[in-house]
């Protein structure tokens, strides 16, 4: 059992007076950042924020931190150090691996995307189309916003070289099988990119063991600073063409990264696996069991908000209401406009998101105008018990 006093003395925001009597649930928009992470970035700024890999000391340890970063992520996601590669953010990374595939097609090919995707990771596909990229569109029910595998074996042929999905959506919350829909699809040929932006907050995967080709996700999400990181297999990364400076071709985790890195915040993400550290160490586990701990905590917290939320009169709740099967992730669309009740529940102390969260394509699927929106409600492992009454007591006031 996770032990939310250890967890939350973790992050400062929960002890910062300001933020006092206030309950957090836009956690889909961006976590609050652990210690272990502000403390590294606070001394990089301090001590070491001079060009790295220089031979003096200062630049020594610059460099060495953000090498740490990127080898102890790659441990904690199964996959090799040069595999994995940060940028500014996952719609930077995206737009740049869109370029590359650009190169690499050939009009008449094909890739599949979805109408379930935050706009990050189908808008730069689908402007593929402008090149003669045939991009077909793998859709979701429009009654749960579920994507069904069976559909997608029917868009799928020798003419498709890559199939884009979420891990989860960002208002549905349902987590899609990635094992399965990457081994239809690998068996057709094609390649594979996970979006797991809404995913790895609730437990960083095993890339390595899932098997998809490009897995991305935000480093801010995951209570670490504002980075995209990428992980790029290798055979698909040496067979994409160099994005990068010329003389940089040759290094894996450069080829799609063309702007330089913001060295702070790439040193500081090494912060997040302290974190991930410190609470397998707390719990007596492996750093492999913390993912597991996180969802079970989630799931204990999420079932009793679906259950209060699944019958209300005038309300639509997004995706299952089943706990075990769905992120923390809670889209409601209700009579009123998503944002003018997230405003309303901000007298309440509960911070929460109102609005359409850039997955225009999903929301009209489902027959929900995304000017009217939805209200979403989301969280991590670091809610508390009490903060998940205190978000149902409220609703019961303003819904």
């Amino acid at each position: 059992m996770l032990d939310s006093t250890f967890v939350r003395a973790q992050f400062p925001a929960f002890s910062e007076p300001s933020l006092e009597g206030q309950a957090f649930f836009e956690n889909a928009g961006g976590s609050y950042t652990c210690a272990p992470v502000i403390d590294r970035l606070t001394r990089f700024y301090r001590e070491r924020k001079v060009q790295p890999y220089a031979p003096y000391a200062a630049s020594q340890l610059g460099g060495a931190e953000m090498d740490e970063a990127r080898s102890r992520l790659a441990g904690v996601l199964g996959v090799d150090t040069d595999e994995v590669s940060f940028g500014p953010s996952t719609t930077q990374n995206t737009y740049v691996l869109a370029q590359a595939f650009r190169q690499f097609m050939k009009p008449g090919e094909a890739i599949v995307v979805t109408n379930q995707d935050h706009e990050a990771n189908t808008g730069p596909w689908r402007r593929l189309a402008d090149d003669g990229i045939e991009v077909r569109e793998w859709q979701i029910d429009p009654d749960t916003g579920f994507l069904n595998p069976e559909d997608l074996e029917n868009l799928l042929d020798e003419n498709v070289r890559l199939v884009c999905f979420p891990h989860c959506s960002n208002v549905v919350g349902e987590i899609n099988p990635v094992v399965e829909i990457t081994a239809l699809a690998h068996a057709a040929g094609a390649f594979v990119c996970v979006d797991g932006v809404s995913y790895a907050p609730h437990g960083f995967p095993d890339v390595g063991d899932m098997g998809p080709d490009i897995y991305l996700f935000s480093a801010y999400k995951t209570f670490g600073p504002h980075q995209g990181i990428m992980v790029m297999r290798r055979v698909l990364g040496e067979t994409l063409p160099n994005q990068a400076h010329y003389f940089n071709g040759e290094t894996l985790y450069k080829r799609f990264t063309p702007a330089g890195p913001d060295h702070a915040q790439v040193a500081a993400c090494a912060g997040m696996v302290d974190y991930m550290e410190a609470l397998a160490a707390h719990h007596g586990i492996e750093v492999s069991g913390v993912h597991d701990l996180m969802r079970a905590q989630e799931v204990k917290l999420l079932q009793p908000l679906l259950d209060a939320v699944k019958d209300r009169n005038s309300v639509r709740l997004l995706g299952s209401d089943k706990a075990e099967t769905r992120a923390p992730t809670v889209a409601l669309q209700l009579t009123r406009p998503g944002l003018e009740v997230a405003t309303e529940l901000a007298q309440h102390g509960i911070m929460a998101g109102g609005g359409d969260f850039y997955a225009k394509r999903a929301l009209e699927a489902m027959g929900i105008a995304p000017e009217h929106g939805v209200l979403r409600l989301s969280f991590t492992h670091y809610t508390s018990e009490e903060e998940i009454q205190k978000l149902i007591s409220a609703l019961d006031q303003v819904l």
